[in-house]
């Protein structure tokens, strides 16, 4: 498995680099800059450097960014003015740094069509900013909550369908978010028809990352709530069909699962859960 974790920065973007070597991972998931704030201090020359060379040396073979959580393409000006800039700045780092995804959330409107135009709109103008024809960006699909488009297969099929430059694009899944949306992952069976039917609307071509991470909300709650493998709605029946899937062999599968030390033996979470998902694969 290309499996990973997303770890902190703290200290330095390389920083996240020398502890997915310390775990062992081969893919890793980070924030570029603060994912809570619009305006960040601009990369040196140093930064860049360091990061290059911790990445040589930690021997991960994928590096998926994670865009700014504030950034709503879908929203109205200047919200979505706003939006815009950070997703070309959130572009232009992963060039400059090498990374060669950047996940982004894709928005929220009350009209789903307007809010899909919107957004197509938006990804086409922030993507004629970056030269770099590596970074590739992919659309999260999204629990569903409140207005948020994305929830739907459908809905990230439509967007696909309307950018300009489609080989600079692709599909990030997450369980969490896609159980919550309603899509069942826990019976053989189950698993099969909901990712028949990625397949045939969206198309597994597209997909170049996956979260992976258990639920706290039940099936179709529309609720996003993160919690460790196997301590979570889908269960570790869920995880199973989708570590033994030889589809995702070559997919990263990056968690986004709580962080911290199990209470019970003190070990960390990251540590936990890659080891639960480990001893799934037959």
């Amino acid at each position: 498995m290309l499996l990973g974790s997303h770890l902190s920065t703290s200290g330095g973007l390389h920083n996240a680099l020398k502890d997915a070597r310390e775990y062992g991972f081969h893919a890793t998931a980070l924030f570029v800059r603060s994912p809570r704030q619009w305006s960040a201090p601009p990369l040196t020359r140093e930064a860049i450097a360091e990061f290059k060379r911790a990445r040589k040396e930690s021997g991960v073979e994928v590096v998926v960014a994670h865009a700014s959580y504030l950034i709503n393409l879908a929203g109205e000006p200047p919200q979505r003015k706003n939006g815009l800039g950070a997703v070309q700045e959130d572009l232009a780092r992963c060039a400059a740094l090498g990374i060669e995804h950047l996940v982004l959330h894709p928005g929220s409107c009350p009209d789903l069509e307007e809010g899909i135009r919107r957004i197509a709109d938006g990804l086409d103008e922030a993507m004629e900013t970056v030269a770099n024809k590596r970074v590739k960006l992919l659309l999260e699909v999204t629990a569903g909550q409140g207005k948020c488009i994305g929830h739907r297969f459908e809905h990230l099929a439509e967007l696909l369908s309307r950018v300009k430059r489609k080989s600079r694009y692709g599909i990030c899944l997450d369980t969490a978010h896609m159980f919550a949306a309603g899509y069942e992952l826990r019976k053989p069976k189950a698993w099969e028809e909901t990712m028949n039917a990625f397949e045939s609307i969206v198309g597994l071509k597209n997909l170049q990352a996956m979260h992976v991470n258990d639920s706290k909300k039940p099936l179709g709650s529309r609720v996003d709530r993160h919690e460790n493998i196997g301590e979570g709605e889908i269960g570790l029946a869920g995880f199973k069909n989708l570590v033994n899937d030889s589809r995702f062999e070559n997919i990263p599968l990056i968690m986004e699962t709580p962080k911290g030390n199990r209470a019970s033996d003190g070990r960390d979470w990251d540590e936990v859960n890659a080891e639960v998902l480990q001893s799934l694969v037959r």
